[in-house]
């Protein structure tokens, strides 16, 4: 009798998102909304209604939440009250359940992993070195440039690109439906996790997996094939 096999998956390079996804930072981000929401006369929200809004590009979604347009100048002060108040509240944050194990365990079937956020670069990069993760990826890129819809698809083209990654052996794993997108328009695919800022309804309408943890991920990742 032949001996049987697990199938090998076609799948070798995993992108990961950091906030939402290996970072569980919900309560910061969330603090943070309501620090702008405090400075602009709104009244605080919770998690659930963030979740059922949240949303890039970013400038609609707050005017949205705050009621009104923006007057010149008044964005880049709402993204410095939420820029402050997020760092204030960043040392509570932990590594989501699960992780470095995960990724330890994907390197060590022979994956390959990297990190791309829309968070600034220049925060992001020391965020990592100081958890400790560096080892772990092959790259690791915040937002270097703006885009027009300010979406994580054009910084995933550079990012697949400057590694010489073929896409249709990538998947991305993040927790908005803008990964998704992103992964689409790169020809990768996506996996979501449900453990950031967008709930579970918003992220299955986008075709991709959907699950509960980073460890989930993985394992629906060795399932796309």
């Amino acid at each position: 009798m032949a001996e049987m096999t697990s199938p090998r998956t076609n799948t070798h390079h995993i992108v990961w998102d950091w906030n939402g996804t290996l970072l569980d930072d919900n309560h910061a981000n969330l603090a943070a909304v309501n620090a702008v929401c405090a400075r602009f006369g709104r009244e605080p929200v919770g998690m659930e209604y963030w979740r059922s809004v949240f949303r890039r590009p970013l400038v609609p979604c707050y005017e949205e939440l705050l009621g009104r347009a923006f007057a010149e100048g008044e964005w880049e002060y709402a993204e410095k009250l939420y820029d402050n108040s997020y760092l204030e509240h960043l040392p509570s944050c932990e590594l989501a359940s699960g992780v470095p194990d995960v990724l330890h365990e994907w390197a060590g079937a022979g994956g390959t992993q990297s990190l791309l956020s829309m968070a600034s670069h220049d925060h992001l990069v020391p965020l990592v070195s100081g958890r400790g993760l560096n080892a772990h990826f092959t790259r690791v890129d915040g937002r270097r440039f703006d885009t027009e819809h300010d979406s994580k698809a054009e910084h995933l083209v550079h990012h697949l690109e400057n590694q010489g990654l073929d896409p249709s052996r990538v998947v991305l794993i993040g927790d908005i439906d803008d990964d998704a997108r992103a992964a689409r328009e790169a020809g990768a695919r996506a996996v979501l996790v449900t453990s950031g800022l967008m709930a579970r309804e918003r992220l299955e309408a986008t075709g991709a997996p959907v699950v509960d943890s980073p460890v989930a991920a993985v394992d629906a990742v060795r399932r796309l094939g």
